[in-house]
C-alpha cells in the first residue's frame, strides 16, 4: 500500500509499505478520510512527538473508513463495517484509569498512521474506542470524532451550563468546535480571532459576538464590554501562547472558569496575578486529549448533525500530495483542515 511515513523534521514521505499484519483481536480497515490536524502540523514540524510518535513512523490519526479484515477473536465488528476509530485507548487498570481519568492513562496506547489506504487497528482500540458507523454519516464527518472528543470534555471541563457566556480565543478548526460546541450546549459565545475569516465562520457557528484581536484593540475590555464589564463565565483559550492564557485569566468574571485549551511550546512560563486569582476565586484547568466516553458523545452529536465537515474541511486532496498540505499549513497557521482521500 501507500503510505505516509515520518522520518524526521519535515521529513515525511508517501511511499510504498507492507499492508499491516493483523493479530486475533486486530481490525484492519481501508482509510476512505482521514483530516490534517494541528498536532499532526506540529509534529511535522518536530519531527516528533514525545508521547503519540517516534519517528520513522507511520503518520495521521483522524480517520474513518471501512473493515476489510477482522482477527480471528473480534466482535461485533466484520468485513464491510463502516467504522470511527479514536487513536488511542486506555488500559482501565492503572492509578488513574481507576479514578476515571482515562486520558491520563500511565499506559495510553497511542496509534498512527491515517495517512495510508490501510491502517491496522490494534485490539485494545478495536475493544474499547472504534465505533460502527451510521449509514448516513459521511466519512469525513465521522473523521472529525477524535478532535470533537477532545473539545467535548475541555468544554464539560469547565462546568458550562445554559445560558452561559464563553470567551473563545483562538479561531482554528479547534477553537471553531468550541463556538459549535458551546452553542449546542446553550451558551452565548464571544468569539476572539485575529482574521476576518475566521470571525465570519465563527458566527455562521454561532457566535453572537465577535472581536478581532487586532493591533492596538484591548480584547480584554471588549470581552467585558460584551458582559457588562463583568467578564464571561468561563473562557476557552485555544492559541497556545503564554500571552493568550494570561489574556484568558483576565477576561472572566468573578467565580469563572478558564481552561487552558492550547498547548504552549516546550519550557514556556506564564505568569497569573495570585491576587486576581485568589478575590476572585477564578478556576484554571487545563485539558489534554479525550476519553473512550467522550469518543461516544462527539459521534451521537455529529450523528444528530451537531457538526458537520461541511464547516471544517475546506479542500481534499490526495495522498500524494500530503507533503505539500502540511507545508501549506505549517505556513498558514489556523486554516482549516484538509482531506486526504488516500
Amino acid at each position: 500500500m501507500m503510505a505516509a511515513v515520518l522520518y524526521g523534521k519535515e521529513h515525511l514521505q508517501v511511499e510504498p509499505v507492507a499492508i499491516p499484519e493483523i493479530g486475533e483481536g486486530d481490525v484492519l480497515v481501508r482509510v476512505r478520510a482521514a483530516l490534517t490536524c494541528g498536532t499532526d502540523v506540529k509534529v511535522f514540524r518536530r519531527g516528533y512527538h514525545a508521547r503519540m510518535i517516534v519517528p520513522p513512523a507511520l503518520f495521521g490519526h483522524e480517520l474513518a473508513g471501512d473493515v476489510v479484515r477482522v482477527g480471528a477473536q473480534v466482535e461485533p465488528f466484520k468485513e464491510g463495517d463502516r467504522v470511527v476509530a479514536a487513536n488511542s485507548a486506555p488500559c482501565r487498570e492503572c492509578f488513574y484509569c481507576r479514578r476515571g481519568a482515562e486520558n491520563l492513562c500511565e499506559d495510553l496506547l497511542f496509534n498512527n498512521g491515517a495517512y495510508a489506504e490501510f491502517i491496522r487497528i490494534p485490539s485494545r482500540i478495536v475493544e474499547r474506542n472504534l465505533y460502527h458507523l451510521p449509514d448516513h454519516v459521511p466519512y469525513q464527518d465521522a473523521a472529525l470524532a477524535e478532535p470533537l472528543a477532545c473539545v467535548m470534555r475541555g468544554l464539560e471541563e469547565t462546568g458550562l451550563r445554559p445560558g452561559d457566556t464563553v470567551a473563545v480565543l483562538g479561531l482554528g478548526p479547534i477553537g471553531l468546535m468550541f463556538v459549535r460546541l458551546a452553542k449546542v450546549f446553550g451558551a452565548s459565545v464571544v468569539a476572539v480571532g485575529r482574521r476576518k475569516t475566521q470571525l465570519d465562520r465563527a458566527a455562521l457557528m454561532g457566535a453572537e459576538h465577535l472581536v478581532e484581536a487586532s493591533h492596538g484593540v484591548d480584547v480584554i475590555q471588549e470581552v467585558r464590554n460584551l458582559t457588562g464589564n463583568r467578564g464571561a463565565d468561563v473562557a476557552i483559550e485555544a492559541v497556545g501562547k503564554p500571552e493568550t492564557w494570561q489574556d484568558a485569566v483576565r477576561m472572566v468574571r468573578r467565580g469563572g472558569t478558564v481552561n487552558f485549551f492550547g498547548g504552549c511550546p516546550s519550557e514556556s512560563r506564564v505568569a497569573l496575578d495570585t491576587q486576581l486569582l485568589h478575590y476572585s476565586e477564578i478556576t484554571c484547568k487545563a485539558s489534554f486529549h479525550h476519553t473512550p466516553l467522550h469518543m461516544r458523545k462527539a459521534l451521537d452529536s455529529i450523528c444528530r448533525g451537531d457538526v458537520t465537515a461541511a464547516d471544517f474541511v475546506n479542500r481534499e486532496e490526495p495522498l500524494s500530495n500530503l507533503l505539500e498540505v502540511m507545508r501549506h499549513l505549517m505556513s498558514h497557521n489556523g486554516h482549516l483542515k484538509t482531506a486526504i482521500i488516500p
